[in-house]
């Protein structure tokens, strides 16, 4: 872990987050600054900097295989969650240090997001969060 990382920080519940999905690899929690309501960060718990930098090999724990099957349960759970097909998911990494993918949904007419949906309160967080851990298989 990197001290100085805020998603490595959020990882030790340094920062609190709401958080989707956990298991020993990987975590998922909601965007501060969401792109649309549930927009949420997929993170490996070890830190590397870029997504491809996850191990390859199947047998190694958080490998780049499973950190994308996370991502896919993670979407499923958001179509069930706001009723919608269009899930945009988007790897990133410019301004947080730590590999990190957007999985967030679309807005339901089928138009994507234009700009930061903003504006979201602890009672939506607390909401969305609930909404989609209801639905993770």
């Amino acid at each position: 872990m990197d001290d100085r990382c805020i998603f490595c920080k959020i990882i030790k519940g340094e920062i609190p987050s709401y958080k989707i999905y956990e298991d020993e690899n990987f975590l998922a929690f909601l965007d501060i600054n969401p792109q649309s309501p549930g927009h949420t960060q997929v993170i490996p718990k070890k830190h590397y900097r870029w997504v491809w930098d996850l191990p390859e090999e199947d047998r190694a724990p958080g490998n780049i295989g499973d950190y994308f099957r996370v991502v896919q349960k993670i979407s499923v759970a958001q179509q069930k969650a706001f009723n919608t097909n269009f899930i945009l998911s988007k790897i990133v990494g410019d301004e947080v240090e730590h590999a990190h993918i957007w999985v967030f949904p679309g807005i339901k007419d089928g138009n994507p997001p234009s700009q930061s949906f903003g504006g979201a309160s602890k009672k939506d967080f607390e909401e969305n969060m609930k909404k989609i851990r209801e639905v993770i298989v």
